[in-house]
């Protein structure tokens, strides 16, 4: 049974990879076509990233699209065809109540209001024509963080969080404010990491390839093949992501994996894993947070620039190097967080 399955997520995971590889350059036509693009950080604003990257200003935005277009739209045709026809297509469909609704539903609703964004800024509009202040999304993932903590705490009696080498600790109500700052913080910090080509895009593929291997180990093969089909997704999203960067993710695409991410953390009760998981994620938004809080106490600055990748840029680091230290930095991070995973799990 788990060789069936493993060849199901496997190959749904390629089926994802191969239609998004498909529907990719149809995408970004229409992006190069229409002017979707990105409006940077003007001079005033951020001296140091507007010189960093002011060569990128007519690249187009909202490239995330392609992955949950792609995921989304397989759920649905692989729903639709196994409730018409029988065998082979319920094989495929992976759309379960249990497993997959939630993270369907948090990808959609975060890609929705990260695309509403996007196109605040394409079209100029919002604080400084730049769309959303960052308070703004705050506000955006706390609504979303709260509506999943009720959800889990009342419709679901999720009320026990894992913590490795001890086994599951009750919080009760704490259960929903413990969810919240999982959901806001990946939200967050996948937003923040979205700022170099292919960067946010390959952090994240090793973080869900991670959540793919904990959520088929335990035995939650509907929710590891959703979470692979994101990977296979990420893997073409990237193929035109990487430098020199066809297209930016944009906040649909940061906001829909980001928020799904934690969701599929939470659901499988690896919360505390995902630092491991998502590390640079960790390490990016704890710098804009160190930045901040230094600049507000003292009046100065411990980096250069933040996030903390545009920190390594502005000491005269190639942006491919950035990205493919940041890159080796994940993958080292996320088998070291399944060496702990497997290692408490079956100690």
């Amino acid at each position: 049974m788990d060789v069936l399955q493993a060849a199901r997520v496997l190959g749904l995971s390629t089926i994802s990879f191969l239609a998004a590889l498909a529907v990719t350059p149809l995408v970004d036509r229409l992006l190069h076509q229409f002017q979707f693009n990105k409006q940077l950080r003007s001079k005033e604003q951020a001296p140091v990233f507007y010189e960093l990257h002011k060569a990128k200003e007519n690249t187009p935005t909202m490239g995330g699209v392609v992955i949950w277009v792609t995921v989304l739209g397989l759920a649905l045709i692989f729903a639709v065809m196994g409730a018409l026809f029988d065998g082979f297509w319920n094989y495929l469909n992976f759309v379960d109540r249990a497993q997959t609704y939630l993270p369907i539903a948090a990808m959609l609703a975060a890609a929705l209001l990260g695309l509403t964004d996007d196109l605040l800024g394409v079209f100029r509009l919002g604080v400084n024509g730049g769309g959303l202040r960052m308070a703004q999304k705050l506000l955006m993932y706390f609504l979303l963080a709260l509506a999943g903590g009720l959800w889990f705490y009342y419709r679901l009696d999720w009320t026990t969080l894992s913590v490795p080498f001890i086994g599951n600790v009750e919080v009760g109500w704490w259960y929903v404010p413990i969810f919240m700052f999982i959901i806001i913080a990946s939200a967050f910090s996948a937003n923040e990491t979205d700022g170099l080509d292919g960067l946010a895009g390959g952090v994240l593929l090793f973080a869900f390839g991670a959540l793919t291997v904990v959520a088929f180990t335990i035995g939650r093969y509907h929710l590891a093949a959703f979470s692979g089909m994101t990977v296979g997704a990420l893997l073409a999203f990237l193929w035109f992501n990487i430098y020199p960067a066809r297209f930016f993710m944009g906040d649909t695409g940061s906001m829909a994996l980001g928020i799904t991410m934690g969701v599929i953390a939470m659901l499988t009760n690896t919360a505390l894993f995902l630092p491991f998981f998502a590390s640079i994620l960790v390490f990016e938004s704890l710098s804009v947070i160190v930045q901040l809080t230094s600049k507000k106490l003292f009046g100065r600055k411990i980096f250069i620039s933040t996030p903390i990748h545009h920190h390594f840029e502005a000491l005269g680091w190639p942006e491919t190097k950035v990205t493919m230290r940041f890159w080796i930095i994940s993958a080292v991070f996320s088998a070291l967080g399944l060496a702990l995973f497997f290692i408490a799990k079956f100690l």
